[in-house]
């Protein structure tokens, strides 16, 4: 029953660690019930002192996620029509598909921007925010990812390396 934990864990970490790139799939939640999963084994692997720091870790890139793309479009000079329009973007996304998800909050913090001001190289620096708001997101979502990846082979390497000898 153990390899079917395991198994299930890896599963859901790889589909994790797609999910921290490709939108519409939760990637650190998903990495996190792999590690969940694997407190089913006969040996539990983690503590609960680490499963609790790795669920406010990933509650934090859930909602850092979210608001890092509204906090690139203000650091690049939008104002609070470029945030709306960042925010709005990146709700109207999830209805546009994956490429939706990159071009919501750059396009929704470019027209807010513009509607307001109707000045395009403000709209576009904010564009520009938004953009790099998504990219370290992306990338933090990716990191967080890789970590846990990290934690649960090196929960399972034990067992499979004392298996293959046996």
């Amino acid at each position: 029953m153990e390899n079917v934990w395991v198994i299930l864990g890896i599963v859901l970490m790889l589909v994790g660690i797609a999910g921290s790139i490709l939108p519409m799939l939760p990637g650190p939640p998903l990495c996190y019930i792999a590690l969940l999963i694997q407190q089913f084994r006969p040996e539990k692997p983690f503590s609960l002192s680490f499963l609790l720091i790795w669920g406010v870790v990933v509650a934090s890139v859930v909602v850092l996620d979210y608001l890092v793309p509204i906090y690139g479009t203000k650091r690049f000079g939008g104002t609070k029509y470029g945030v709306w329009g960042c925010g709005l973007g990146l709700l109207a996304a999830f209805w546009m598909g994956p490429l939706g998800i990159v071009l919501g909050p750059l396009l929704g913090a470019f027209l807010g921007e513009y509607l307001a001001n109707k000045d395009a190289k403000v709209a576009t620096r904010a564009a520009i925010g938004s953009f790099a708001g998504f990219a370290l997101g992306t990338i933090m979502k990716l990191v967080a990812c890789l970590i846990m990846a990290y934690h649960l082979i090196m929960s399972v390497w034990p067992s499979v390396s004392s298996g293959a000898g046996a």
